[in-house]
């Protein structure tokens, strides 16, 4: 990989979104290349980061469009792997009046979740300037090996490991993440995004706020909790702070985490902060917060859009909103 490149690694999955229904017709469904690390990776290539794919996809029909996807939006896709002995996850979405969603997952059994530790490519870890996964590879052993293998890969080639928690009760057998195999992902982690109810998720333990963010600041040096159209509130161990979202009316909040935390990344490579850079980023407070707001604009900016891949913001989209709410 090209230095400073980001790899984003887990799954990429097939989005089928619920057209709103009409009395006395079938309810029909529109077809969207997501699941949150390629989102995240499309993100970054949009807004003209460089970026890589790691993952399993299918020998199916629905792996040959999220490959092609992911080519399409600039990606690097050479890590990407395929397999015959798992169809390719698919995801039903309806959304509320307000553009919130509901998920039925086809998922497990799915080609992301065969992929192993093995699978990696070295060179893949030359020059990385970023590792970045998400809680939906950790629903099963294997893969969750692979995921914390790649993070401690990554963090012993000098580059950053990134977590957006992401959490999806559903994927989990009898839909209950295990708080130990969350733990032990963030844990692992320099820079933690949560959305606000994923923190009132781990307060499961027994923590309040400020103790949960006290032990994610064990391992990260950032934490980030976002909380829709409220303040994004960041911590690092040396302060704390919140910033303002943007006014937008949201149609569909798919992937506006995704694009929030590919914003970001690619703030960070653009301006040099990954990797040796981000302990320096951390001590200037107010170029922390021109990066989260660049990030913010990103998120509001794909809620304003149906679908993952298609949602996501442009360079040039996420400036003139930025320009227009200074």
């Amino acid at each position: 990989m090209s230095a400073g490149t980001i790899a984003c690694f887990g799954e990429a999955l097939i989005d089928f979104l619920a057209d709103p229904p009409t009395p006395g017709e079938a309810r029909t469904f529109r077809q969207y290349a997501g699941g949150a690390p390629a989102n995240a990776a499309v993100a970054i290539a949009r807004l003209g980061g460089r970026c890589e794919f790691i993952g399993m996809l299918g020998t199916d029909m629905f792996g040959d469009f999220l490959l092609e996807s992911l080519r399409e939006a600039g990606v690097g896709v050479r890590s990407v792997r395929r397999t015959a002995q798992a169809r390719t996850a698919l995801a039903f979405v309806s959304l509320d009046a307000q553009g919130e969603r509901s998920f039925s997952f086809y998922r497990p059994p799915a080609a992301d979740l065969l992929f192993r530790a093995g699978d990696f490519d070295d060179a893949g870890f030359t020059g990385i300037g970023c590792f970045h996964v998400c809680s939906n590879s950790l629903t099963e052993a294997e893969v969750a090996a692979a995921t914390l293998s790649g993070m401690a890969r990554a963090r012993a080639a000098g580059a950053l490991a990134s977590i957006d928690l992401n959490l999806r009760p559903a994927l989990w057998q009898d839909g209950a993440p295990s708080l130990p195999a969350l733990w032990t992902a963030l844990e692992a982690a320099d820079l933690v995004k949560l959305a606000r109810e994923e923190l009132e998720f781990l307060k499961r333990d027994g923590l309040g706020d400020d103790d949960l963010v006290a032990r994610l600041l064990q391992g990260a040096r950032l934490v980030l909790v976002t909380d829709g159209a409220m303040p994004v509130r960041w911590y690092t161990r040396a302060g704390s702070g919140e910033l303002p979202t943007f006014d937008v009316r949201a149609i569909d909040t798919t992937a506006a985490g995704d694009a929030f935390i590919g914003g970001l990344l690619s703030q960070l490579q653009r301006c040099g902060h990954l990797a040796g850079g981000f302990d320096a980023l951390l001590a200037q407070a107010g170029e922390l917060a021109r990066c989260l707001r660049y990030a913010a604009a990103c998120g509001a900016l794909a809620v304003t859009r149906h679908g993952a891949f298609a949602a996501l913001p442009r360079h040039e989209e996420a400036l003139a909103l930025l320009d227009q709410a200074p």
